[in-house]
């Protein structure tokens, strides 16, 4: 089960990075349709497997802080607790027999339920994937073990550093905001759930006006008309759903700090970036593909100050950016830090810099595009994030557009001022340094030795 967390975790990190994806020429065109009010989007295959995605917009805005995790907990109890027809290992001895996987995931704004298997089988595995969404069972002896299990998961990950600095980051930006929620709750707020209680609240999002469909497959339209109409029938129309977009803008420079035993110190700052679909979008990727390098190469290579610094820009519909590292010397690290974002602000991007990341960015997806999966995904992400899921096919275009003056003009927007946490040390490190103006960073003399601060 931690393995499976695990996977859940990278992946939609990996998913929430890397956004815009590039054509799949080889394909049929995409089209899309509307099923019983429910827009259903149809990406031919050109091969004999069944990739679909149920999607439920929302994520973290469709509960209250006192509930985080409910989402998370409901779409595992869809595949762990049976459904009305089978119990759970029924399900999955059906699943088994044929290779087919039925799966699911809880993000920050959307939550999906995921089907794939063979052409071949999908009149087996569709009725198993059917009720699955419209009929779990929601047995209370099952979901009171997974419930279990997902609060062990939790309270371990919540002890992992890296984990534990992302959380303290996202609380103290998003204070009061949706994003401040953890998708995958903590051990009190699981603590609470009851299997009454998150069966309901499944029962309350589960909804035609919440659904995107995907389908990534070589079938006839009529094939996958009938197919959404069998699992879409049962399911109530619900309200209409507009879903919140928030830009996150510090007014200045922030630190929060803890004191904690760990072997190394943590940092990690938020700052703002552009909503998705804006016109910054296309050239704030690019601006942050070359500064995340640059970001690397000035922090461990030329300084030693960490083994694995990032910087990188999480969209969604509340866009970041964000610095992070692990490090032995906090202070020495925002000087650095702070000089290479006044350099960057200064002197931008060179024109070749812009070049390269361009190409690479476009032939790094082109390679990623090779499943029915990752065109599914690509597909959602930019329906639900961009409203526009046309965007995933011709992001090549629209890349080739980008001029090096709006990337560094979109950089020079978005990176200012950062909320800072930090835990570790507290007697290591001076906040009036990342409080202050990035030019009145630097160390005195007397602390500097040999690339380090004492």
């Amino acid at each position: 089960m931690r393995i499976q967390y695990l996977i859940k975790i990278v992946s939609r990190l990996l998913l929430l990075t890397f956004i815009s994806l590039p054509a799949w020429s080889q394909n049929k065109p995409a089209y899309e349709m509307t099923v019983n009010g429910v827009k259903v989007i149809v990406q031919p295959s050109g091969n004999e497997i069944v990739q679909v995605l149920t999607v439920i917009k929302g994520g973290v805005q469709n509960f209250s802080a006192d509930q985080a995790g409910i989402e998370d907990l409901a779409m595992t109890a869809l595949l762990e607790c049976g459904t009305k027809n089978d119990s759970k290992n029924s399900f999955k001895d059906k699943l088994d027999k044929v290779s087919a996987y039925i799966g699911e995931d809880a993000g920050l704004d959307f939550s999906k339920i995921s089907l794939n298997c063979i052409k071949s089988d999908l009149d087996v595995v569709w009725p198993l994937y059917v009720d699955c969404i419209t009929v779990p069972a929601f047995d209370s002896i099952e979901f009171d073990r997974m419930k279990r299990n997902d609060i062990s998961i939790v309270t371990n990950e919540s002890s992992a550093p890296d984990y534990a600095i992302k959380t303290m980051a996202l609380e103290t930006a998003f204070k009061g905001k949706d994003y401040a929620k953890s998708e995958l709750g903590t051990e009190k707020t699981l603590g609470k759930m009851g299997v009454a209680e998150t069966r309901n609240y499944y029962k309350s999002i589960l909804t035609r006006s919440r659904l995107l469909i995907i389908v990534v497959a070589e079938l006839d339209k009529d094939q996958v008309e009938k197919m959404v109409k069998m699992l879409t029938d049962p399911i109530p129309a619900g309200s209409p759903v507009k879903l919140n977009r928030y830009n996150y803008v510090p007014a200045k420079n922030t630190f929060a700090d803890q004191n904690k035993a760990v072997a190394t110190n943590y940092i990690l700052g938020i700052t703002s970036g552009p909503q998705p679909g804006s016109d910054d979008y296309n050239a704030y990727i690019i601006a942050m593909r070359i500064y995340a390098m640059k970001n690397f190469v000035e922090i461990r290579t030329n300084n030693g100050l960490s083994y694995a610094p990032s910087a990188r820009f999480v969209t969604g519909l509340s866009p970041y950016t964000q610095i992070s590292v692990t490090t032995k010397y906090p202070d020495k690290f925002i000087e650095v830090n702070n000089k290479l974002l006044d350099k960057t602000h200064a002197q931008g991007f060179a024109e070749e810099d812009v070049k390269n990341a361009k190409t690479g960015f476009v032939t790094s997806y082109y390679s990623t595009m090779e499943t029915n999966s990752a065109q599914a995904d690509a597909l959602a992400l930019n329906e639900i994030l961009f409203n526009d899921w046309h965007r995933a096919i011709r992001v090549n275009e629209e890349l080739k557009k980008v001029k090096p003056e709006e990337v560094n003009k979109s950089f020079n927007r978005y990176v200012k001022d950062f909320t800072w946490v930090y835990q570790g040390d507290t007697s290591k490190v001076n906040p009036a340094l990342y409080t202050a103006m990035p030019s009145d960073t630097k160390l005195p003399e007397s602390k500097v030795t040999n690339g380090t601060n004492k």
